[in-house]
């Protein structure tokens, strides 16, 4: 928590930027979720001062994002509108207590598991889901539709409708984005693209304005208990859970691209954890979801960030916008809001990546199409399922296939040679074999679909190599069962080598006691290859046995 010495000033100064640069961020998203803009300002003061406490990435900014005010907004769109700001409080707390419990109960790992394709598919339909949701805003015009790309074509199919102020206003806005972005007011662009715009429409009445979605209250937020009856809504449930998921995703994203200064590891759990803190807080506080933010991040570093203190001065100042300006942007026209979100989804579109996607096979490109289409035509929530659920069965299907046996011949130097395995065993012989990738699931079959044949064949022994293995999972016991039953039908034997204590422990455990009858379990040993070659040799000697022994 302490400042390093001589940063305290620095970073004062750099979180200046993040505060003004939330002001036309945090509205954006409220308006993503369909509330009044200034809960969006609520959670732009509370989320970095919270999380900045906390976080383990210091550099990481902890504020509104378009991807959880999208979950969030599908979430609580079925509330009235009086209802609503009282539905997205109750689930932003939810959420920040869902990923409290996934940074106590160190789920970090388990981010891994949502893959690159179905990562970039999600934010791709996000950005695609809030270009055609602001088409209407941007141009003025009622629309009509279930969904974001129903009401951006509703809107091109009866251009009749469009009110030529509100487009000319957004266009505007638009222009100013584009003109500032390479140049040194980059940082403020946002800002006076709505400002600007706002100043010369003030005697337009026709266009709509912030303040049209409700009252904005002045001076400081107090902190403020969401309606507890809520949180057994199911819809505001299954809403937190989205919203954790998609925070939680993006936020290790973030850690990764804004590493500590000092050199000193990121701990996933501990990012989750203050995550879920800038969420309870901005709920407390009547703002919406908040996560690790990629620009508000990048921004803060450009800005000259040292630690953490910059996210929470950003905060801070924030905090002194609301209470000095706050009356002032009920003002600001909706359609330069619209144009500052279309430009900053346009930009989150990462084209190189999806390049690299689309070059990579088939699996990778199905994973992101189908997470495409299903962000754009289904609920958030359901996208974020399916998503989710189709990383872990392209993982699963992956380490299928990509499992590899591999026959280990005998060298005359001692060591051992790899070869393909042979379609039949070969009889009076011993058969050393490695197994490359996973034995879970799927791979359990792929093992027992490629292992050699044993009919046909007379006294054949296998050498199956478990090095590494400290858990066989159900089907994995089963396949080896039966390829050692198949073995002792035709005379021949299975052996196990290289296997961890832990396996050992684990045949025991599950009632495979007659593994010493019809197989033999070699432990592995410190070094490499001892216990399989150890296994060749007791394997070798049996056969010979066998063959000194007189025929009945």
């Amino acid at each position: 928590m302490r400042p390093e010495p001589g940063t305290l000033r620095q970073d004062a100064i750099a979180g200046v930027p993040g505060a003004v640069g939330s002001v036309p961020d945090g509205m954006a998203s409220a308006v993503l979720v369909g509330v009044n803009p200034v809960y969006g300002l609520y959670a732009s003061f509370a989320g970095p001062i919270g999380g900045g406490l906390t976080a383990s990435t210091r550099l990481m900014v902890i504020t509104t994002t378009t991807a959880a005010a999208l979950a969030a907004g599908s979430a609580v769109a079925g509330f009235d509108a009086e209802k609503r700001p009282e539905a997205l409080f109750m689930l932003t707390v939810l959420a920040g207590a869902v990923m409290l419990a996934a940074g106590l109960l160190r789920f970090g790992r388990f981010t891994r598991f949502v893959s690159f394709s179905v990562m970039i598919g999600f934010l791709t339909g996000v950005a695609a889901n809030i270009i055609f949701g602001q088409i209407p805003d941007l141009t003025g015009a009622k629309a009509t539709g279930d969904i974001a790309l129903e009401k951006a074509l509703d809107v091109v199919l009866h251009p009749s409708r469009i009110e030529l102020a509100s487009l000319l206003t957004g266009a505007a806005a638009l222009v100013l984005l584009i003109g500032l972005a390479r140049t040194r007011l980059s940082a403020f662009s946002a800002v006076i693209a709505l400002v600007i715009p706002t100043l010369l429409t003030l005697s337009v009445d026709s266009i709509a304005r912030v303040e049209d979605a409700g009252k904005i209250p002045t001076g400081v937020p107090l902190p403020h208990l969401p309606d507890l009856a809520l949180a057994l809504d199911p819809t505001i449930l299954v809403g937190a859970l989205s919203v954790a998921v998609i925070v939680l995703v993006q936020g290790v994203g973030v850690s990764e691209a804004a590493p500590n200064r000092d050199g000193g590891a990121s701990d996933a759990n501990r990012d989750f954890i203050a995550q879920g803190v800038g969420n309870v807080a901005s709920g407390l506080f009547r703002g919406q979801p908040v996560g690790g933010s990629v620009g508000q991040t990048s921004l803060n570093v450009a800005a000259g960030a040292r630690g953490r203190w910059a996210s929470i001065f950003s905060g801070l100042w924030m905090l002194a916008i609301l209470v000095v300006f706050s009356g002032i942007v009920g003002r600001v026209v909706m359609p330069t809001l619209a144009a500052v979100l279309i430009y900053a989804a346009a930009g989150s579109l990462r084209s190189g990546a999806i390049g690299t996607i689309l070059r990579t096979g088939r699996s990778s490109q199905i994973a992101f199409g189908v997470t495409v289409v299903a962000t754009i035509f289904l609920p958030v929530a359901a996208a974020v399922g399916i998503g989710v659920a189709l990383s872990l069965l392209l993982q699963l299907n992956r380490e299928a296939m990509d499992l590899k046996v591999v026959r280990l011949q005998p060298r005359d130097d001692g060591r051992f040679a790899e070869a393909d395995v042979p379609a039949r065993l070969p009889s009076h012989a011993v058969t050393l074999l490695d197994v490359y990738g996973s034995l879970y699931y799927a791979g359990a079959k792929t093992l027992a679909a490629r292992l050699p044949e044993t009919a046909g064949a007379e006294r054949p022994v296998v050498v199956l190599r478990l090095r590494g293995r400290t858990q066989l999972g159900a089907s994995s016991l089963v396949v080896l069962d039966g390829y050692a039953g198949r073995l002792a039908e035709v005379d021949g034997r299975l052996i196990l080598s290289g296997t961890a204590p832990e396996l050992v422990k684990q045949l025991r455990r599950t009632g495979r006691e007659h593994l010493d009858a019809e197989v033999k379990v070699f432990p592995a040993t410190d070094v490499i290859g001892d216990s399989s070659d150890a296994a060749y040799r007791e394997a070798q000697h049996w056969l010979d046995e066998g063959a000194k022994a007189p025929a009945k």
